[in-house]
């Protein structure tokens, strides 16, 4: 449908960003994006790396679980939440 973007086309398409955000936005909106980036590879890689514990690993009590923070950031300590979950996950509906 649509060809291959070749030079003046990139040009054209940077200019209007450049137009519609204005020079001085743009590197705040690199790096915003830039640690979202870092944030959705940290929790990916949290996330598998507990899939692969809780099959090798026995289920502890839920008394004996320490709560789990979600960081902002890798070594944001100001952003950190703790992340409330439901212990019983057989009974959600």
């Amino acid at each position: 449908m649509f060809g291959r973007l070749g030079a003046p086309e990139i040009i054209l398409i940077l200019v209007v960003i450049v137009l519609l955000f204005g020079a001085k936005k743009l590197p705040d909106m690199a790096r915003s994006l830039g640690k979202s980036a870092r944030i959705l590879k940290s929790e990916a890689k949290a996330m598998k790396s507990e899939g692969q514990d809780n099959a090798s690993a026995p289920a502890d009590p839920p008394a004996a679980q320490t709560p789990r923070t979600i960081k902002a950031a890798p070594g944001d300590v100001a952003g950190a939440r703790p992340v409330t979950e439901p212990s019983d996950r057989t009974t959600q509906h």
